[in-house]
């Protein structure tokens, strides 16, 4: 399998797991039902996919384009990745086991434990989990099925983006950034033809801090959406294609992302996680402003959580 990240291999991708995962709506709105100036904005539901966020994308594609052995899967998470392995795993009758850190959503373990995936809790951190698989790996022989930084988990991600060019003309398009799989995948699908903006949380920012290094380095992983959004940094497949095509990553505060939840709750009826908040906590917040007649999408990446009333 190449490890090269185009539109040509997530198309030919997309082919493959087109049987296994959900096409996800294109939500079409506009900025001032939540009270700000009339502008068009376009969400990507990948809330509604399997499993509850987009991972379930890469995750087929890892099983269904990879030799998988006889010793099964592995997969460190926060927890979507590991929600989407275990649903996928289960799928194609393949034993999981599955590395998360205590800082995880009970949501996100329960769906893990419902879909008959091998659990274990390790270490307060993404990146203890992903040294807890690596060893797990070594000693077992499993497959490794990295959340972000695979090129087949890139490439099934990317599917996200040949649907939303699709279904919505877009000028801008704005991504939440953990560890880069997801963003990496869309600029390298959409190739300079739209915008592409990432967006961190202050207390996460793993592809800010890339940038401003010149090269992937650990970075700060804490607040409420370290579970989605908290690895100790980004991968190494997506960091080229950022700094050609991702113009530029804002930051926005936990305030902002709780806001965010609420707005899109108490407005559109849409749950989402506080990872899955974020992109959308940069438009609420004023952090990004779109240019008159501008044409603004945003991923909403997950919604595994136990929190629904966000009237409060």
């Amino acid at each position: 399998m190449t490890t090269e990240i185009t539109r040509e291999a997530i198309a030919a991708t997309e082919t493959v797991i087109r049987p296994y995962v959900r096409r996800t709506p294109c939500l079409a709105a506009d900025l001032a039902d939540f009270g700000l100036s009339r502008s068009p904005v376009f969400f990507k539901l990948e809330t509604l996919q399997h499993s509850g966020s987009f991972k379930v994308r890469g995750a087929f594609a890892n099983l269904l384009l990879r030799k998988v052995p006889a010793a099964g899967i592995a997969a460190a998470s926060g927890g979507n990745h590991g929600a989407a392995v275990a649903y996928a795993a289960q799928r194609l009758g393949i034993s999981a086991t599955i590395f998360l850190p205590d800082i995880t959503s009970p949501a996100k373990a329960e769906r893990i434990k419902d879909y008959g995936a091998q659990l274990r809790i390790t270490g307060t951190h993404i990146a203890d989990a992903l040294v807890a698989c690596d060893r797990f790996v070594a000693e077992s022989g499993a497959m490794s099925v990295h959340p972000f930084d695979q090129a087949e988990t890139m490439l099934g991600q990317g599917s996200v983006g040949m649907e939303l060019e699709q279904d919505a003309h877009l000028d801008t398009l704005l991504v939440a950034v953990g560890g880069g799989g997801l963003i990496g995948s869309l600029a390298a699908w959409f190739a300079g033809q739209v915008r592409i903006v990432g967006v961190e949380p202050e207390q996460a920012p793993t592809l800010h801090t890339a940038l401003a290094a010149g090269k992937p380095v650990d970075a700060p992983a804490s607040g409420i959406a370290a579970d989605a959004l908290g690895p100790p940094r980004v991968g190494q497949l997506m960091f080229p294609i950022a700094r050609a095509h991702v113009e530029k990553v804002l930051l926005v505060s936990e305030d902002e992302i709780r806001r965010s939840q609420a707005a899109l709750w108490q407005t559109l009826r849409l749950v989402a996680e506080p990872g899955g908040a974020v992109a959308f906590a940069a438009l609420l917040s004023g952090r990004y402003r779109p240019a008159r007649g501008e044409r603004v999408g945003v991923v909403i990446s997950g919604a595994n959580t136990t929190a629904v009333n966000f009237e409060s």
